[in-house]
């Protein structure tokens, strides 16, 4: 083994020494402890690692290693990462780093001055060796922002998603839109932070050698390996390059578990701003374990998952995370560790049969230039093909993309997920057969055609009373009077309870919303006929009120020009029946002189002639009744169909315009990169 690690422990309260760090918590001591009696022994410092750079325990458990020999361990940088150190013997200043052993808070030193900086003594270097020109720590650069938006196709991506949620809100509940507001939220939270770096994180389950597989890449011994399970209990980090504590804090790994190579590690170029984080076991039996896996592989960049030989097909692992993640495939590798126990060709076959299972899983698998997940076979503990691991994750680190493709496969898993709710079967819509239908089911509620029809009958009674004989007319008033109860005013028919039949109303606003919403999603569906009941209401109300103003006018018919004439040739053959009675009369009395013929040929005249005008009267008034009805009727048509569009199809096409929006914007973020 070529380097050990330091770790530290976390203290118990905040510091107050003069390093860099002081005044936090989980900070690294600022002196230099060289051994009991040597030149840089601080009263703020305590040794608690034994000779040797004996092995012990932090204040969490964690197994550490002390500093060893004559290799000095640098300072921690901000983010409180610890860096890796080479082994080597002796202390800094010769001696072989044993230290005293105190006794808790009465502890003191050789000079007789109590020890009160915590509970472990740390080795660092002087703080004015870490300054830069500037006087400021090196390495004190903080967050890295992204620096800008993210790039044209996916910014467009995003914006849309975010009009889409904002379009929804009041259609969709929020369990609908919760996944797409998750990955929205991540997506603004990752811009904030370094675009610089990537994070990877290693998975696996127990006994697969992912921590085995972490160290092999780290170059160093940081993750705890062993029989023991769970080995791994907490997510730890390995930052190549400083500027990554957002990232970190925002997978809420503790500063105690951060770790820097320093030897191994630091000087690969390849692997400049990566971030490598080992997991807990996935299927471990502790849950809080699985729940540490599922929250910091919501949040990484790219995953390696580690399968070994015997449980490369466990259906936890295929069901619960592979397959629902088929759409990160470009940011997948999914790694067959163990090949050393393979004899032959086995390690082909089980690679083969991986690569069957993914493709069941519905991962595209990267091979001959397509984009897809990297499959490989390797052995952590003998390093056969870790080194083309690393050369494939130092490739996907330098090209700094694989922050943007895990948030555009995240669209996609959003988008498919909300696929149900906004994609239509066929063309949804209201066509103008549904428009028509629902105006002529109004129209005969309100009864349009029985209103044309009366006032059709009005203007032909008033073309008879205008045109008639007045024998005819006599008559019928004469047959009127005789009727038992003819003469008195006729009670009017007794009115229905509502002028309009309501349920006709009804019926017709739940025809055209059902043809409105055909073929539209469920939600959307919803609010289409809720949209049609709510402008339905007051709308039988309203109807009744055009049937009474329209429907029965008080004004008599307009009267053409020809009926003066007609009235006059009425009049004429009146007298005519008249002049010849009384002709005829005075011949019989004596009084005018006796010839029968000329009087009875003027009264048949009167009497044939006036029938002969009504008749052709009554021919002539056909057309212009036919057009009067049809006037009334098309205005109580058109004043129907308005008082429907107002209140029940405006509403439904305001809601069939919102959904052609958000369809609109469903199709441009559900678009590939």
């Amino acid at each position: 083994m070529t380097a050990v690690t330091a770790v530290t422990g976390e203290t118990e309260g905040r510091r107050s020494g003069p390093g860099p760090e002081a005044g936090t918590e989980d900070g690294p001591a600022a002196g230099t402890v060289a051994g009991p009696d040597g030149p840089d022994a601080r009263p703020d410092a305590r040794p608690d690692i034994g000779p040797e750079g004996a092995r012990g325990e932090d204040a969490e458990g964690t197994r550490v290693a002390g500093p060893a020999g004559g290799q000095e361990p640098q300072a921690p940088d901000e983010q409180g990462e610890q860096p890796a150190l080479a082994e080597g013997g002796g202390g800094a200043d010769g001696s072989d780093g044993a230290h005293r052993e105190g006794d808790g808070d009465g502890d003191v030193d050789a000079d007789g001055e109590r020890w009160d900086d915590g509970l472990i003594a740390r080795r660092a270097v002087d703080p004015s060796a870490l300054a830069g020109d500037d006087g400021s720590l090196v390495g004190d650069e903080g967050h890295v922002p992204i620096g800008g938006p993210y790039a044209a196709p996916l910014r467009t991506r995003l914006d849309s998603l975010r009009e889409l949620v904002g379009l929804s809100r009041a259609r969709l509940d929020e369990k609908a839109l919760a996944e797409a507001g998750r990955v929205l939220d991540e997506a603004a939270a990752r811009q904030q932070l370094s675009a610089r770096h990537t994070v990877v994180a290693i998975a696996g389950a127990t006994g697969s050698g992912k921590s085995t597989l972490f160290n092999a890449l780290a170059g160093v011994p940081i993750s705890e390996t062993g029989l023991r399970r769970p080995t791994t209990s907490a997510p730890i980090s390995l930052t190549w390059s400083e500027g990554a504590a957002g990232l970190l804090d925002r997978l809420a790994i503790p500063p105690r578990l951060r770790r820097r190579p320093l030897a191994g590690g630091s000087g690969d170029e390849a692997l400049q701003g990566l971030v490598l984080v080992d997991l807990p076991d996935h299927d471990s039996a502790m849950t809080v374990h699985r729940e540490q896996v599922d929250r910091v592989l919501a949040l990484v960049d790219a995953v390696v998952w580690v399968v070994d030989p015997e449980k490369y097909a466990d259906a936890a692992l295929h069901e619960r995370y592979l397959r629902p993640l088929a759409g990160h495939a470009e940011v997948t590798f999914v790694v067959l560790n163990q090949i050393d126990r393979l004899p032959g060709e086995a390690a082909d076959q089980v690679l083969d049969d991986l690569r069957r299972l993914l493709d069941e899983d519905g991962i595209a698998v990267g091979e001959h230039g397509d984009p897809g997940a990297t499959v490989l076979a390797l052995s952590a503990l003998t390093g056969e093909g870790v080194g083309d691991l690393r050369e494939l994750i130092g490739r996907l680190v330098q090209e700094k993309s694989a922050a943007a493709r895990r948030i555009s496969a995240d669209i996609d898993a959003a988008a498919e997920r909300l696929r149900p709710v906004y994609v239509a079967d066929g063309r949804p819509g209201l066509g103008e057969r549904a428009r028509d239908d629902f105006t002529a089911r109004l129209a005969n509620a309100v009864g349009a055609t029985a209103v044309g029809e009366e006032a059709e009958r009005q203007w032909r009674r008033n073309a008879g009373r205008a045109c008639g004989t007045p024998w005819l007319r006599l008559w019928r008033w004469y047959e009127r009077v005789r009727t038992p109860g003819g003469g008195l005013p006729q009670p009017p028919e007794p009115a229905e309870e509502e002028l309009t039949a309501r349920q006709r109303v009804e019926q017709a606003v739940r025809t055209v919303a059902d043809d409105a919403a055909h073929g539209l999603p469920v939600p959307w569906a919803q609010a289409v006929r809720e949209a049609a009941v709510r402008g339905s209401k007051g709308l039988p109300e309203e109807l009744d009120e055009l049937a009474v103003t329209l429907g029965t006018p008080n004004e008599r018919p307009p009267r053409p020009a020809w009926w003066p004439a007609a009235v006059l040739a009425q009049a004429a053959m009146t007298l005519l029946q008249i002049f010849g009675g009384l002709w005829l009369l005075g011949q019989i009395i004596g009084v005018l002189e006796p010839g029968l013929v000329p009087p009875v040929l003027v009264m048949l005249g009167g009497i044939i002639g006036g029938p002969l005008v009504e008749w052709a009267c009554a021919t002539a008034a056909k057309g212009p009744a036919r057009r009067y009805g049809q006037d009334a009727e098309r205005r109580l048509r058109e004043a129907a169909a308005a008082c429907g569009r107002a209140k029940v199809l405006d509403p439904i096409a305001a809601e069939l315009l919102r959904y052609q929006e958000v369809r609109e914007q469903y199709v441009t973020v559900s678009l590939k990169r």
